[in-house]
């Protein structure tokens, strides 16, 4: 139970920071909505994000977390730690000529991620100029996820799960800034968000460093060295950086597929941090915690605990994704027109965003799913098969947003996007089971489909709800009118799924209270 606990806080602090982020995003709509200075500075920031979750989330999180948990479980914090300052020193070395490198490239780079603004050169050197500002953002935050994989592998999850709160906090304040100055719908505006950005990645890096220091894992950066240990991460960093942040991946190629079409950056970034919220609050908040949880159980030989933590967190996993993924599928309009509808964010873009997020929350339990299932081979420091099942996805993800966004446009690239993950979930989990790594036990076959059932029927309800109250979803009804709708649809829907819930037995409410209690 101390794995509900843990992924109790992280999902709690993750909470916290998404609805900062949805001040945050509500703020950019108001002030950008979909213009071209939208579209540049979300490419701005993508790029960024992508190195971070290939190099940093997906790397280290993967390949270092393993081996320093079993370092502090078999040779104490001493040695972890040194093994911990070697791969930060050879990581800052390497991020500082790489972060260089790009910046100087970043014309020919643009054109690579984002071939679609060629047609536009204000729209271009925007993106350009915006991206060089932003890049270093990469760096701080490399580093501060190695500080992360430290701090989880100790059980300490607060400050790295409130370290994106941060961010969110600085980015509200940039808003701030640009509505003090008037800089409006222009380009001084996404000057003055990517500099927020910049700042963020020092405030998170700062935190992260004064919460390893008081946990007694201080990395001050040495010499960097190619020791064998600093060899044994990169070997299998190598495909974990592919496996890992094989979302990422996937969102700059529909990225890259959207400059193409009038508009889609913006739409499908807004549908993108829609359903990050589920995403981050549980399947990121439970693979954080299920990853050095299940190494240190394999290093004590408990195999049968290992497939009870698994389950455990398929279970909870299932538990709480299948209704958001349902509620955002049956009530996107609502959601987006009370959220974003306002300032430069119009009607239009609420018709032309609500499909997308649709077809995103499509793969939300297959990514939740992947969160689940990756920990089993990179808790057995087998990084390889995940990085293949990751290259058949984005395989999937390319073709399938070529051929639908011809058909569907923007919402093709969305639909790919839920396809290739739903390939990549399914792929993990019959390879564990054909390995003997994973099955599920009696609890978790009587309770999946119950929980699916549950689901469903709240879905149902939510339609209903939306119906009876679409007067206030009109576009003069006004947002308080909106608002007062969206909180009891909301209020509804969870409160129907938890009592579907413990009719069906799907979780109880003895259940759920003695989670909350613990």
């Amino acid at each position: 139970m101390s794995m509900l606990k843990s992924a109790a806080t992280v999902g709690g602090l993750t909470l916290v920071s998404r609805v900062l982020g949805f001040l945050r995003d509500q703020l950019i709509a108001f002030a950008l909505g979909t213009s071209f200075v939208a579209e540049a500075f979300f490419v701005a920031q993508r790029f960024p994000n992508l190195f971070r979750a290939l190099f940093a989330e997906g790397a280290f999180n993967n390949a270092f977390v393993p081996l320093f948990a079993k370092r502090v479980e078999g040779e104490g914090q001493a040695k972890a730690r040194d093994f911990a300052i070697e791969v930060f020193s050879f990581l800052l070395a390497w991020l500082i000529v790489f972060s260089a490198a790009a910046m100087i490239a970043m014309p020919w780079v643009i054109y690579v991620i984002a071939p679609g603004f060629k047609e536009s050169g204000e729209k271009f050197q925007l993106a350009v100029d915006l991206t060089r500002i932003c890049f270093p953002y990469l760096l701080f935050m490399s580093l501060t996820a190695l500080q992360s994989g430290v701090l989880n592998s100790l059980n300490r999850f607060t400050a790295a799960a409130a370290a994106p709160i941060l961010l969110n906090i600085v980015m509200i304040a940039s808003n701030v800034v640009a509505w003090i100055m008037a800089t409006g719908n222009s380009p001084e505006t996404g000057y003055i968000f990517a500099w927020g950005l910049f700042a963020s990645g020092i405030a998170q890096y700062a935190l992260l460093t004064n919460a390893c220091r008081r946990a007694g894992m201080r990395l001050v950066p040495r010499w960097p060295r190619f020791t064998p240990d600093v060899k044994k991460v990169i070997m299998l960093s190598g495909p974990g950086i592919v496996s890992g942040g094989v979302m990422q991946i996937n969102l700059v190629v529909a990225t890259m597929i959207a400059t193409t079409l009038p508009g889609a950056v913006a739409f499908l970034y807004y549908a993108d941090r829609l359903y990050q919220l589920p995403l981050g609050v549980i399947g990121v908040a439970i693979g954080v915690v299920l990853l050095p949880d299940l190494s240190r159980r394999l290093r004590a030989g408990d195999e049968a605990g290992a497939l009870n933590s698994q389950n455990r967190a398929l279970e909870l996993s299932m538990f709480l994704t299948m209704p958001a993924a349902i509620a955002l599928m049956a009530i996107p309009h609502p959601i987006i027109h009370t959220v974003f509808e306002h300032g430069a964010f119009k009607r239009a873009d609420t018709f032309a965003v609500a499909p997308a997020l649709l077809a995103f929350a499509s793969g939300l339990p297959a990514f939740s799913l992947s969160k689940v299932f990756q920990p089993g081979f990179f808790a057995r420091e087998d990084t390889r098969t995940p990085m293949r099942f990751a290259v058949v996805s984005v395989v999937v993800n390319v073709v399938g947003s070529l051929l639908l966004s011809r058909v569907i446009g923007h919402v093709g690239i969305a639909l790919a996007t839920s396809l290739a993950a739903w390939t990549n979930a399914i792929l993990l989990g019959v390879t564990l089971s054909r390995r003997g790594l994973f099955s599920l036990d009696d609890r978790s076959r009587q309770r999946l489909p119950r929980i699916v059932a549950s689901a469903l029927v709240m879905g149902g309800l939510l339609l209903a709800g939306a119906w009876a109250l679409e007067g206030n979803y009109a576009e003069h009804a006004g947002f308080l009118a909106a608002a007062w709708a969206l909180s009891a649809l909301v209020s509804g829907g969870v409160v129907g799924y938890f009592l579907l819930a413990h009719a069906t037995g799907a979780m109880g409410f003895s259940e759920l209270k003695s989670m909350l209690k613990r």
